[in-house]
């Protein structure tokens, strides 16, 4: 089974990776778990004018290592080494796009976490996941 577990660096994230553990003893062998974060774009425009490609990449993957890092360590704490992959684009339709893409048969993520409407009862990208992908969302609160 490959499961994909998406994380912004929220507790919501963390509890996801607890959840994928959790499940992944009740399975006969176990899943390749892919570790994704998706960073949206900085907004282009007068940036580009002042800082660099290679800056502004070097930002998105510092960003990315910092979100992914607890979710990371309490995934091989426990022995499992998942496959990381650091995106940058409209975070929901990323994440269902990763999926298909990589053959994911369950995405798992938290239902809420920094997005800008984070206080809503779902999550902004959660409803998003949830919209454009064709593969089952376990949310995780």
């Amino acid at each position: 089974m490959r499961i994909l577990l998406a994380v912004d660096g929220s507790e919501h994230g963390v509890r996801a990776a607890t959840e994928v553990l959790r499940l992944s003893a009740h399975f006969t062998s176990v899943p390749e778990i892919h570790l994704l974060f998706v960073h949206a774009p900085v907004p282009s425009g007068l940036l580009q004018q002042h800082v660099s490609r290679e800056a502004l990449n070097d930002y998105y993957r510092e960003e990315g290592e910092d979100a992914t890092r607890i979710a990371l360590d309490t995934l091989r704490n426990a022995k499992v080494e998942p496959i990381l992959h650091l995106h940058v684009g409209p975070p929901a339709e990323t994440i269902a796009r990763y999926a298909e893409q990589h053959d994911c048969e369950m995405i798992v993520m938290g239902r809420r976490g920094h997005g800008a409407l984070a206080s809503f009862a779902l999550g902004s990208i959660a409803s998003g996941v949830l919209h454009h992908s064709k593969r089952p969302v376990l949310l995780v609160l």
